[in-house]
């Protein structure tokens, strides 16, 4: 009994969130083939017909990853990989080179020179190519969502940044001879009138329950709640 077709990317990524597979074959028969196994993963498929159309389409738009036909007239398949990593936007974006035949040494060795992450020989196994299609969009998604902790990590820390440098401010730094400094009668600060008052503790208090708040968040690793 055949293997099972591997099932798509978890279903809790909108499909508007996820970047697509560029299929790169001069080919409109091979094109077709391609289209009609991946068609059920869900995710964006985008043709060329060409190397210089491959890298204009990855120059317009976020990619997961890259079908790319080794025998191309004009600009081939290597060439297309050398092409494509040395765009700044797209240099990192995997590449599965389609191959006619199962290559020898010296291909491998070019392809992997090029920036090639594996090789499929045609005609294809559906099978094996839905699988290592799934896998590259699951890492694209992974790497993504570890983009958006990222960024939403280094927006809270500037919030915290903030909240201290104001508390800072409102307790006085050492020297500044603000509400910190000892007024010499050998009392030291600590309470409401040291402050100004009740309405500037009560803004220490909210940027101290800030500073809670963005701590049990990051702990979480969930984003903090308005």
């Amino acid at each position: 009994m055949s293997n099972p077709i591997p099932t798509e990317p978890p279903s809790d990524t909108p499909v508007t969130d996820r970047a697509g597979i560029l299929l790169v074959d001069d080919m409109e028969e091979n094109l077709l083939a391609l289209e009609a196994v991946l068609a059920s993963l869900n995710v964006p498929l985008v043709r060329a017909r060409s190397g210089e159309e491959a890298i204009r389409a990855l120059r317009r738009e976020r990619f997961a990853l890259v079908l790319l036909d080794v025998r191309m007239p004009g600009m081939d398949g290597f060439d297309t990989a050398a092409g494509i990593k040395r765009l700044d936007q797209a240099k990192d974006v995997p590449i599965i080179f389609l191959t006619g035949s199962d290559p020898d040494s010296g291909f491998t060795f070019r392809g992997y020179a090029t920036g090639a992450a594996d090789f499929i020989p045609k005609p294809f196994d559906p099978w094996v190519l839905r699988a290592k299609a799934t896998v590259f969009l699951e890492l694209h998604r992974k790497n993504r969502q570890l983009e958006a902790l990222l960024a939403r990590d280094h927006v809270q820390l500037a919030e915290m940044a903030h909240r201290l440098s104001a508390i800072g401010s409102m307790l006085g730094e050492p020297g500044d001879g603000g509400a910190g400094a000892d007024d010499g009668d050998g009392e030291g600060v600590g309470d409401a009138n040291t402050l100004g008052g009740p309405g500037e503790l009560a803004a220490l208090r909210g940027h101290v329950a800030g500073l809670e708040n963005i701590l049990r968040e990051l702990r979480r690793g969930r984003s903090p709640q308005p």
